[in-house]
């Protein structure tokens, strides 16, 4: 088990080698890192990674952006910067704790044995450049952007004499709508050719014409949006739609977090970007450089220096909770004295929904789930206070659980 005190990258998985086509040539490492907050001296600390399946993020950008930095940054690796070389495909993951003051109180509160943060994967994908819409992706480089669930693009805003922008000059908006328009280009490629399939489809089985039909109509919704130009995040999607086009590998489909990495001015995003294909919360200027020296600390040193500087907390800390926050994610707890857990849900789960992510039997044999507010908790300063006061409560399988909520789940199997 790893203590706070021993915070250091600790590797799970090295796998050098891939046989591929001679233009490409591919390696990927992962690596799990334990980050609660700096200063931690409770428990034994986890991450929760079992929520690696609806949280995972690819670290994008074009080439000299600092993509590798800002990973180093979030993960606390400290890769050498620049190993995406031509015609070289890299990829490097890691599973980072979400910081969560929450959990910090929780866990001051019932000094457990075990406090388990919740967790969002990170993986740094190389190989991404001008012209990869019109000559598409390798398969290596398409299977790695498709199985994240979201984008964080690092734009660069550095200047660096030493490092050459490969488009000759640091522009943040023009970089955006590159590496925008690779993206609509590929996924109109993508829609296109799904079109021609399901006209040959049409004739060859009648038996699926009414799912045909609904999909038919998708595609040619779907085409009108990337012919003009927009994401297709930015359509409305039914549930059933969503499920219909969730193996095709639609890159605008997926959520998108710009990361400005900057130098030593960090400028305001709307000064970076003002563009309506980006949701202004999704954008966020931070120094990449120094954030990346900061993870290198120890947490006692990573305190001093930013009690020093004035500094509430590493700019690297609010990329992770937005990352979180990009993905439609929210945090429920569960509580008491063998472990205090974050565990991870979407935003609209229901509380058996809830159960199930612990474990399966408890949504099979969901009977009530009690619920306190964790703001309730924390005002009121223990659970005997907030049962007295008449703020826990009972629910049962429909309740939406909400962010912050503590639940026991009562069940029989």
């Amino acid at each position: 088990m790893s203590q706070a005190e021993g915070l250091s990258p600790l590797p799970l998985i090295i796998t050098p080698g891939c046989t591929l086509p001679a233009f490409t040539q591919y390696r990927w490492q992962s690596a799990l890192y334990r980050s609660p907050a700096a200063g931690y001296t409770g428990p034994a600390i986890e991450a929760d990674n079992k929520a690696e399946e609806f949280m995972r993020l690819g670290i994008i950008g074009l080439p000299q952006s600092g993509k590798t930095t800002i990973f180093n940054a979030l993960t606390g690796q400290a890769l050498p910067t620049g190993f995406g070389g031509a015609g070289q495909m890299e990829i490097h993951t890691a599973v980072v704790a979400v910081p969560d003051a929450r959990v910090d109180f929780l866990s001051s509160l019932y000094k457990p044995r075990k406090t388990i943060y919740a967790t969002v994967t990170y993986k740094d994908i190389g190989g991404l450049d001008t012209g990869i819409g019109e000559g598409g992706l390798s398969g290596p480089l398409r299977n790695e952007l498709s199985q994240v669930d979201g984008f964080l693009h690092v734009v660069r805003v550095f200047a660096d004499d030493s490092v050459a922008h490969p488009q000759g000059s640091v522009n943040p908006a023009r970089d955006i709508d590159i590496m925008d328009s690779e993206f609509l280009l590929l996924d109109l490629i993508t829609v296109e050719r799904r079109q021609e399939r399901l006209k040959e489809e049409w004739s060859k089985k009648p038996e699926g014409r009414r799912q045909n039909e609904l999909e038919t109509a998708l595609m040619a919704r779907m085409r009108e949006q990337l012919e003009a130009e927009r994401p297709l995040r930015a359509m409305s999607l039914t549930a059933d739609e969503a499920r219909m086009v969730s193996g095709y590998g639609l890159m605008t489909l997926k959520p998108m977090l710009i990361v400005f990495n900057c130098g030593d001015d960090v400028p305001a995003t709307d000064d970076l970007y003002s563009g309506a294909a980006h949701d202004p919360a999704h954008l966020i200027a931070l120094r990449g450089e120094i954030e990346a020296e900061i993870a290198q600390l120890s947490p006692e040193d990573r305190a001093e220096f930013l009690a020093e500087y004035g500094i509430e907390e590493p700019g690297a800390s609010r990329v992770i909770r937005l990352s979180y926050d990009l993905l439609g994610i929210q945090s429920f707890f569960t509580v008491g004295e063998d472990e205090v857990r974050a565990w991870s849900v979407p935003i609209g789960a229901s509380a058996v929904e809830a159960a199930g992510v612990i474990h399966t039997d408890l949504a099979r044999g969901f009977i009530r789930a009690e619920v306190t507010a964790y703001a309730d908790l924390h005002d009121l300063g223990d659970m005997k206070a907030v049962k007295s006061a008449g703020k826990h409560r009972l629910e049962g399988k429909t309740y939406l659980v909400r962010d912050g909520d503590i639940l026991t789940i009562r069940f029989n199997v």
